[in-house]
């Protein structure tokens, strides 16, 4: 069986929609809020470092250069002491802010640091990278060459080897990195008395990170967004279910309660077309009702008129018997007509069918008769539905069988359905003709014979009380020769 992940239902649907769009609305707003984030430190980094660079490049070149050695040297010095402080400070419960300013630092290896493990019981951070923000070097060279002018070369390249004295500047926004990995970059200036000095900037590496507030607000807002859709969803599909329950209602009794007329205009509407079909479906039932039980009140006294006649004014008793025959014919077929829109518009009320009890009775009407009829399997319980009408379908189908295949055998399979299967060994039914069938008054042409053809009722009202209901009825062929009708009924939800 295929499962399929996309929900069947229209509650389902405008839910998982809305939190499809409200999660891709947001993943829209954060790319955009990271990337516009990004540029800005970005930015505003480049134009810090370049101001930092600038003032202690200036600074130092003013030293004479022996002097130059020992000021890095002391520098250096207290780089160290500042360091470790800065990384003890930095791995306690609340790190404080790193210190500023110009610093030297031990060497170091080159190449991105790998971020130090969060601390036990910390919220964990998670960050979007962004790969498409533009690279620093370019950016920070150029603004190096424009604030310290031509007399300086510049260059700027990823660290890639250990040196014993680098200005380090640290970042203008970020403390020590202990979640994120960083990357350094060496910025090479050339003094215009050919000595060289080297600054080493540490970028945090690309990224948004998500707070929890930021994760709170977004599940915040999906679960407020589904309650109120959840409501209002609620609102849509409940009427249309109505409707849909009404219209399965109406297809097995016309006489049923109207439908509420509320919710939104458009389902009030709706809600109001289908009460005034139902209302003309069933003043159209009771017209047709009324003029077949006043033509059959009609036609009841002619016929009686011509039955006496011929009764009392022919002599001939074969042409006495023929007439007597026509006017049986006759009356058989008033009679069918209205057996048939009495199907249509009965009002037997519905209750719990012994399905088997059923079919045994009306074996054992026909069995009286000394037709053979069997019955093999049984349902599992109950069935809603009417019993008088249900017998006459049946009992239709039997006859049929048995009149025409000599003997009929009832099968029965109750799995989720009722199926109700009558097989005959009988001729069959040409497959251009298995539907025709049904139509009121039709008779093939082997059976026109009065004798065994009979009005042509039978199955149309077989069908028409399988489909109130809600089953359906189908002919078929046997391969081994007869007819099979399948009665199909559904079990109540």
């Amino acid at each position: 069986m295929r499962i399929s992940l996309w929900p069947q239902s229209l509650f389902g649907r405008l839910i998982a929609a809305l939190i499809i769009a409200v999660v891709l609305a947001q993943a829209a707003s954060l790319y955009l809020f990271a990337r516009d984030r990004e540029r800005f430190v970005l930015d505003s980094s480049v134009r810090e470092w370049s101001r930092r660079i600038t003032e202690a490049t200036l600074l130092l070149e003013q030293l004479p250069p022996e002097q130059r050695a020992g000021t890095l040297q002391r520098l250096k010095e207290q780089a160290t002491r500042l360091t470790l402080r800065r990384e003890r400070r930095a791995l306690r419960p609340r790190a404080g802010h790193s210190p500023g300013g110009l610093l030297l630092l031990p060497p170091i290896e080159a190449g991105p640091v790998q971020p130090r493990s969060p601390r036990p019981g910390s919220w964990p951070r998670i960050f979007i990278q962004l790969p498409f923000v533009a690279d620093m070097e370019e950016p920070l060279k150029q603004q190096l060459r424009e604030e310290l002018g031509s007399g300086y070369q510049v260059t700027v390249q990823p660290a890639s080897a250990p040196l014993v004295q680098v200005i380090d500047i640290p970042s203008p926004f970020f403390g020590p990195a202990v979640d994120r990995p960083t990357q350094a970059y060496d910025v090479s200036v050339r003094l215009p008395d050919s000595s060289t000095l080297i600054y080493r900037v540490t970028r945090v590496s690309p990224g948004a990170p998500l707070t929890r507030s930021l994760l709170v607000n977004l599940i915040l807002l999906v679960a407020v967004l589904v309650i109120a859709l959840y409501v209002a969803a609620g609102s849509i599909t409940r009427p249309l279910s109505r409707l849909a329950r009404a219209a399965d209602n109406l297809g097995r009794s016309v006489r049923q309660p109207k439908l509420e007329e509320r919710g939104a205009r458009e389902l009030r509407h709706a809600a109001r077309a289908f009460n005034t079909m139902q209302d003309r479906l069933l003043r159209y039932l009771d017209s047709r009702t009324r003029v077949l039980a006043a033509m059959s009140h009609d036609l009841k006294t002619p016929l009686t008129r011509l039955r006496l006649q011929v009764e009392t004014q022919i002599d001939d008793p074969a042409l006495q018997a023929r007439f007597g025959k026509e006017l049986d014919e006759m009356e058989s077929m008033v009679r069918g007509a209205l057996a048939l829109f009495r199907g249509l518009n009965d009002e037997e009320a519905l209750e719990p069918v012994d399905v088997g009890l059923l079919l045994e009775t009306v074996r054992g009407e026909f069995v009286e008769m000394g037709k053979d009829v069997t019955v093999d399997g049984r349902a599992i319980g109950p069935l809603p539905g009417k019993p008088q009408a249900l017998k006459r379908c049946i009992t239709n189908l039997v006859a049929n069988a048995v009149k025409f295949g000599s003997r009929a055998r009832i099968l029965v399979s109750d799995r989720g359905r009722l199926e109700i299967s009558i097989c005959d060994d009988g001729p069959g039914i040409p497959a251009d003709q298995l539907e025709k069938v049904f139509e009121p008054f039709y008779r093939l042409e082997s059976s026109r014979n009065r004798d065994t053809g009979g009005t042509g009722l039978g199955l149309s009202i077989a069908r028409d009380v399988a489909q109130a209901h809600g089953g359906s009825l189908v002919l078929h062929n046997r391969p081994e020769g007869g007819l099979e009708a399948r009665l199909t009924l559904p079990r109540g939800r």
